[in-house]
């Protein structure tokens, strides 16, 4: 959120090696042979996990901040969206085959190596839409990206809420954003993220609650849920304690 603040700074939130690789040769294009006058940041993890080879046509989209990782095909189930950056992206993985397995609801899985980066491309869009109001409106990449994909949007990040919030205005649907808001804690990375309620089963929990409230599907389910993973429906806000 700090980085955000400062407009040379270019920061990201990549996830897999080839994020990172792309990355870091658009910044050194950018401050040594354009000599532009911007720096990056770029927040890295030390968990261990495989990683996949880069999709094809993703470069762009991850300089953009935002791109499709896998796509859930077509077919009638309920659809959601989800999003995530950095380890926690995995989740989102995680939680997109639980909700095909378990729950019946299709789920496309973006990678978002930079939320700032998409809303400072959405403040350009909207203001050259207000300064051109006779030529046809431009979307801004969030809007592009998701225009295809139908559903509510579910965002998980290790940071706090305001992080993935920062897309909001340009996502015109039903959005919930999952974020460590609260007292910092030292414990395993599985416990942490249960505690702050970014894990898989929160994000499946969010996304069924997305669907529920569209009607799309029971709100029964929901409570199957919160049941199934073990959910304590009544534990602290973890921003409280």
């Amino acid at each position: 959120m700090l980085s955000s603040t400062i407009p040379n700074c270019v920061s990201y939130d990549p996830t897999y090696a080839y994020e990172l690789a792309v990355i870091i040769h658009d910044g050194l294009r950018r401050m040594l042979e354009a000599q532009e006058d911007v720096f990056y940041y770029i927040t890295l993890s030390n968990e261990n996990y495989q990683h996949p080879a880069m999709p094809e046509g993703a470069q762009e989209g991850i300089l953009k901040g935002m791109y499709l990782l896998s796509g859930a095909g077509n077919g009638k189930r309920p659809r959601v969206q989800l999003l995530g950056s950095g380890t926690i992206l995995r989740e989102s993985v995680a939680a997109a085959e639980m909700l095909a397995s378990d729950w019946g609801v299709a789920a496309d899985v973006w990678s978002v190596p930079s939320f700032t980066q998409l809303r400072r491309d959405g403040i350009e869009v909207e203001r050259w839409n207000m300064l051109h109001p006779g030529k046809p409106e431009r979307r801004s990449h969030v809007e592009s990206c998701l225009a295809e994909h139908p559903g509510p949007v579910v965002a998980a990040t290790d940071y706090m809420r305001a992080f993935a919030d920062q897309i909001r205005p340009y996502v015109s649907r039903r959005y919930k954003v999952l974020g460590t808001d609260g007292f910092g804690r030292s414990d395993t990375r599985q416990r942490l993220r249960s505690f702050f309620e970014v894990d898989r089963h929160y994000v499946t929990l969010a996304a069924l609650k997305a669907l529920a409230d569209e009607e799309q599907v029971p709100a029964s389910r929901v409570d199957a849920a919160i049941r199934k993973y073990g959910i304590d429906p009544d534990k602290p806000n973890p921003v409280t304690v």
